[in-house]
This record gives C-alpha cells, sequence and structure tokens, in this order.
C-alpha cells in the first residue's frame, strides 16, 4: 500500500491535503520543523503521524509530496529522488487528485478562505463533498461528488488547476515580492480562467474582473444591477446581514448571514450563485448560511472580561479596511483597537501609504514588528516607517502587551498573516 509522504506537512495547505487522503483511507505520514503551529492541531487528532526532517524518513515504496515551500535540495527530496521514488509537488498533486470530482476552485486576491469555507459547508448540506481550505483545514469523504479548494495566485501556482468551475472573489495587487504590477496579477487570472471547463463566478463589481474571458459562461455577482446575480435591500444589524437576491433582475430569495460586512455579503452571493447554477435546493442554500461558524483565523472572536478580542488573517490594506468594518458593524458602541504585524518587507514597502490610510479607521493603533518569511527575513524599512504615517499608534512587544488593559471595553483586533497569534496569547496571559 503506498504512504503518502509529506515533506513540510504544517503548511496549511499540505496539512489540509493530508486530512483529506486520510479520510479517504489512504496512509499518510509527513514530516517537518518542530516548532509548533495551529495547523498540525487537527493532523494528531487524526492521529497522522509528523516526524521532525531526516533523509530516514524516506522509505521504499512511499509517493513524496513536497511542500512548495522546500527545494529539490532539500534532505528529503534528495533521498526521495536518489531511491526513485516519485516526487511530486503540492499544487501538481491537487491538479491531478480534483480530476476524480466536480471540483471548484475559489480564488482572489482576498476573501478565498472564507469562501472556500462557506462554499464547502454549504456543499455538503446538500451533496458528499470533499473540500480543502488554506485555513489548514481539510475533510475528505469516500462517496464525495464535489471537491471544493482554495487555489493560491502566489507564483502562479493555481495555472496547475484545471477545475469544472472558479470562483473568483477579486483581482488586487499583492505578493509584490513575485508580481510586478496589477496587471501582472491580471494576467495570472485571465489565464486561470482560459484552464476552467464548466463555469466562472466573478465578482461583476470588480473592475478587474471585468474584463475576464473565458471559453465558459462567466456569471457575474455583486451590489450592482448590471450584476446576473445582485444583493438589494441589504439590512445590516448586531445579529449579522439580511439581503435579497435577484437573478438577471428577477427576484430569487432573500438569505441571512450571521457575518459582518459587504465582503462576506459578496461572499455568500457567489456562493449562492453557484449552488444555483447546480440546481441546489434554495431551503438547503439558506439554512446552510446560517449555520456557518466560519474558518481558523477570519474574524474569529472571544471575549475576556469587559473586551473582546478578535484573531483575523488580514494582511493587506483591502483586508484591514473590511475587518474594521465589520468590527463596527457588530459593535457600533466600542472603540475599536488595532494590533497590526506587517508581513513581508515587499509588502509593507509597496503599500506604507494604503496601511496607514486603513490603520487610521481604528480609533487607537499598536504595531509589532514587520514578521519576515523563509523568502526574506529583512528589508531597507522599518516598522518606525509605519508607526511615522498613522496619526495614533505605539510600537509594541511581546513581551510587554499589558498597555492593552487600559481600552476597557474595546474590540482589540489581533491582525496578520506572521505570527500575531503570540500576541494575543502574551495578553490573555497577562490578563489571567
Amino acid at each position: 500500500m503506498t504512504i503518502y509522504h509529506f515533506v513540510g506537512i504544517k503548511g496549511s495547505g499540505m496539512s489540509a491535503l493530508a486530512q483529506v487522503l486520510h479520510d479517504m483511507d489512504y496512509h499518510v505520514q509527513g514530516s517537518d520543523y518542530e516548532k509548533h503551529f495551529f495547523t498540525q492541531v487537527a493532523l494528531e487528532q487524526l492521529g497522522i503521524k509528523i516526524l521532525p526532517f531526516q533523509k530516514e524518513n524516506i522509505q521504499p515504496g512511499m509517493t513524496v509530496i513536497a511542500g512548495n515551500a522546500y527545494p529539490d535540495s532539500h534532505e528529503e527530496i534528495e533521498e526521495a529522488m536518489k531511491l526513485g521514488l516519485p516526487v511530486v509537488r503540492y499544487h501538481r498533486f491537487l491538479g491531478d487528485f480534483m480530476q476524480n470530482f466536480t471540483s471548484v476552485a475559489v480564488t482572489g486576491a482576498h476573501g478565498k478562505t472564507s469562501t472556500t469555507g462557506l462554499l464547502s459547508h454549504v456543499m455538503r448540506g446538500a451533496k458528499p463533498t470533499s473540500y480543502l481550505i488554506g485555513d489548514g483545514t481539510g475533510k475528505g469523504d469516500k462517496d464525495a461528488e464535489y471537491f471544493v479548494f482554495e487555489a493560491c495566485e502566489y507564483r502562479r501556482h493555481f495555472l496547475s488547476y484545471f477545475p469544472d468551475y472558479t470562483i473568483m472573489t477579486n483581482i488586487d495587487f499583492d505578493h509584490p515580492d513575485y508580481f510586478a504590477n496589477i496587471e501582472d496579477v491580471f494576467s495570472a487570472f485571465q489565464e486561470m480562467a482560459w484552464q476552467v471547463k464548466k463555469g466562472i463566478i466573478a465578482c461583476g463589481d470588480d473592475e478587474q474582473l471585468q474584463k475576464i474571458q473565458a471559453k465558459v459562461p462567466v456569471l457575474f455577482y455583486g451590489f450592482g444591477e448590471e450584476n446576473d446575480f445582485q444583493a438589494r435591500n441589504i439590512v445590516k444589524s448586531t445579529e449579522g446581514t439580511t439581503f435579497d437576491v435577484f437573478v438577471r433582475n428577477t427576484f430569487y430569495e432573500s438569505f441571512s448571514i450571521p457575518t459582518y460586512g459587504d465582503h462576506n455579503v459578496l461572499n455568500a452571493l457567489s456562493v449562492i450563485a453557484l449552488c444555483h447554477y447546480e440546481d441546489i435546493d434554495s431551503e438547503i442554500i439558506k439554512n446552510e448560511l446560517m449555520s456557518f461558524e466560519g474558518v481558523k483565523r477570519r474574524f474569529s472572536q472571544k471575549t475576556v472580561g469587559s473586551q473582546v478580542l478578535i484573531d483575523d488573517y488580514a494582511h493587506h490594506p483591502t483586508e484591514i479596511k473590511v475587518t474594521i468594518d465589520a468590527a463596527r458593524q457588530k459593535y457600533p458602541d466600542r472603540d475599536v483597537i488595532a494590533v497590526f504585524q506587517p508581513h513581508t518587507f515587499t509588502r509593507t514597502q509597496t503599500f506604507l501609504e494604503e496601511f496607514a490610510d486603513s490603520l487610521n479607521l481604528a480609533d487607537k493603533v499598536y504595531l509589532c514588528e514587520i514578521f519576515g518569511s523563509a523568502r526574506e527575513n529583512h528589508g531597507k524599512l522599518s516598522i518606525e516607517d509605519l508607526k511615522e504615517k498613522i496619526t495614533n499608534a505605539e510600537i509594541i512587544s511581546e513581551e510587554d502587551t499589558s498597555v492593552l488593559k487600559k481600552h476597557e471595553n474595546s474590540v482589540i483586533l489581533f491582525m496578520g498573516a506572521g505570527d500575531i497569534q503570540k500576541f494575543q496569547e502574551a495578553y490573555e496571559k497577562q490578563l489571567s
């Protein structure tokens, strides 16, 4: 029996894929750094073996799935090649695997993870569905008809995929360490669009996506009247959001979601459009939308004393803005305090002004040192450069988060794609 060995199993996509294969009765194990990552919790709960990196982990009869962060010179990959074992990169394996199902790729600069989570939740209420979410969550179903997965545009990895459907949430300039400009990002999405086999669900309010061309039908969704699927009569409250959906200007149904902000209405609208296209009953869609509990690190809330602490993956100016907007919808009578850790020097440098504009929407801002990545761990600028552009900002360290205690009855947003959770954990320890 083939053993699938994952090199870098704690990566969010790798961890999710390992869970999917395990659920489908494949033999799965993997290796990684011994440092604790939140993605390993689900693996441990399933009893999936996680080993420290060493070439001795590689044995005859294995198929090696290699994480995109690890070069061919990695000791385990070298050993696998020496033994003549199949070595498949994560995105290539996924590209082949999805051919067994009606596949739905969810992509976009922002909202991929939340939309993938929401779509897989709704689809599972109707048909057997396997899914892979970029927050490290995966679920396999041996009888699955559908496979819903998050498709990342970074380094054009999503061009390994030829899905039946694609949801495109938006196109924005991000990953400046790889993409040259917005035109470069658009060209990647356009190339992806040519590879879709049945249909594209695209946000028609996004000016870049309005230009997308394809060999298959493109259904547009959004707030504008020219969209095929339009949200109207939006009612926002502290409990969530209710809206009517019109399909080509004809009333279809009213829906409610237990989430906040326009971006979550758009995410739900894309899911409704895809399910409508696949003839899924509207009552199922309604019920499943209301029972969705969210994905990891996307507006994850807890109340501690008089404060509400929210953990969010927001790491781009657009995402920071919508996260602050959502906090103001749910907690209109509280101050919103932003604790932000910039992710990568290139992104911070490229969007310095935009980060400042978004963070200035909060009542007070605390900045953490810039989180470098495996790709780049230093740069020309420092956190001081961002602080200078923000009206009401201080720099905070993991060792001393006690300054946050003075913001009684406030919402404290811990935002970032690095290890911002450490700051929240340190603060919670101080409170207890």
